[in-house]
């Protein structure tokens, strides 16, 4: 059954919407973020959820249908010397539930983050993605990215 895309609420994330999208992260098997439902974790999502929402340059939204979370993704807005002091505004942890991949909630919250950082006159949005997944990065192609740098990372803990 396809979702009528007008059927689709996109806010921003609330305190109380931190269980779902927990759960959501946490069943994701590629991700390897570690994320977990274990109740001793969540005082660390609420710190994160704390300082993203504290932040001028952050904002987490939630795609909501029914009432319900069905989708996420996470904003940023970084300025730089390069490209003569422009700012770009970064999407991060894209996510559709399980149940609803396919129907269109992904590509709409990637159209509200562009239009997002249009009307604040940003010129470039950028993502990344996990290298293993190739279905997402066909869908972002799709919406018009094009891939353009290789990243790197290296985890301190």
């Amino acid at each position: 059954m396809a979702v009528e895309l007008s059927d689709i609420l996109i806010r921003q994330a609330r305190k109380d919407d931190l269980s779902a999208l927990v759960a959501m992260f946490a069943a994701d098997a590629l991700g390897g973020h570690g994320d977990t439902t274990d109740p001793e974790a969540f005082p660390d999502y609420v710190r994160a959820f704390a300082a993203i929402e504290s932040s001028p340059d952050q904002t987490l939204y939630v795609a909501e249908r029914g009432g319900e979370v069905v989708g996420t993704f996470q904003t940023m807005v970084t300025t730089s010397l390069t490209s003569r002091g422009s700012s770009a505004m970064i999407i991060e942890a894209v996510q559709t539930r399980a149940d609803m991949r396919g129907q269109g909630v992904g590509a709409l919250m990637i159209e509200f983050a562009i239009a997002e950082a249009k009307g604040r006159g940003i010129g470039r949005v950028a993502l990344t993605s996990n290298a293993i997944r190739k279905d997402a990065h066909c869908f972002y192609k799709r919406l018009g990215f094009k891939p353009s740098h290789l990243g790197f990372k290296m985890a301190l803990k």
